[in-house]
């Protein structure tokens, strides 16, 4: 499954340039002077697991950090209403079922919700392998071992899940819209993890120098696919992508997800608070509300 267009053709900049897929979806009363009632869906890059203390009343396994991307939002916009429902280690099931004592995540969509955000697919897909890969660097930093490893039989590993993965996300963009006809929905894509480029950072970033090209490839794969789903059914893709701020980036500044070793506050593999930012930042300009997050 490969996807040979860019990702910015396919990103809507504003909810004004996606309303031509939305159709009858979204009614007149989905305006901006509408109040906005707010609910923050996804897994842990939604949670932001560390990066400051928990959310107040939030399940401790959830790991949902007060000062994550949603909660940046709800403060700078002045939201209506405020709900959180996003979850570490979650996936699309756990939108419409249970996750521990963390209820199933649609169970806070009402109808009179005017903002969705959504960032999920991750575990879907198997980024957990990454940890994986971490491993098997160190006995052949210079080779692909996890390449190898994963494509034992010349299969792609990744195949089934996306082709699994890309239906279900619509589904439940669906899903939204039913619950909650009254608001936009935007699908935040996942940050960089690695250079566009070259063989990565190792040891800085433990990942065997062929093993680099893989999780760039499998990023920009769930990325096109978030992109392409959230267009087929009304919902504006945030493309966080932009190159610079990955887990090379010696910056501590300009980096936006921390490395297998972190040195900020922040899960590994995870955004840290720059990064928790720079997404709040992109869904304010998105919703087209001069606000400086």
């Amino acid at each position: 499954m490969r996807d040979s267009f860019p990702l910015k053709s396919m990103a809507c900049a504003t909810a004004a340039a996606c309303l031509p897929l939305l159709g009858p979806q979204v009614p007149a009363a989905a305006k901006a002077d509408a109040p906005l009632r707010y609910v923050a869906l996804g897994d842990s890059y939604t949670s932001a697991p560390h990066i400051s203390r928990a959310r107040p009343g939030s399940p401790v396994s959830c790991r949902r950090s007060e000062r994550n991307y949603p909660g940046r939002i709800a403060r700078r916009l002045r939201v209506r209403s405020f709900t959180d429902m996003s979850c570490s280690g979650a996936a699309l099931r756990h939108l419409t079922a249970r996750q521990g004592v963390n209820p199933p995540q649609f169970s806070a969509l009402r109808a009179n919700t005017t903002l969705v955000t959504l960032t999920m697919g991750g575990n879907d897909i198997g980024f957990n392998r990454w940890k994986t890969c971490a491993l098997l660097s160190l006995i052949d930093s210079k080779g692909a071992p996890c390449r190898k490893k994963l494509r034992r039989g010349g299969a792609d590993p990744f195949a089934r899940a996306f082709a699994r993965t890309g239906p279900r996300f619509g589904a439940a963009l669906r899903r939204i819209h039913e619950r909650s006809p009254l608001a936009e929905v935007y699908v935040l894509g996942y940050p960089r993890l690695v250079p566009p480029t070259g063989g990565g950072c190792y040891p800085r970033v433990p990942l065997a120098r062929g093993d680099v090209g893989m999780m760039r490839n499998v990023h920009r794969r769930l990325n096109a696919m978030l992109a392409r789903q959230a267009r087929a059914n009304g919902a504006v893709f945030v493309d966080m992508s932009e190159p610079g701020h990955d887990m090379c980036q010696r910056d501590e500044r300009k980096r936006w997800v921390e490395p297998f070793f972190p040195t900020r506050r922040a899960a590994p593999l995870h955004p840290n608070a720059g990064g928790a930012a720079a997404m709040a930042r992109a869904v304010v300009r998105a919703v087209r509300r001069p606000v400086d997050v």
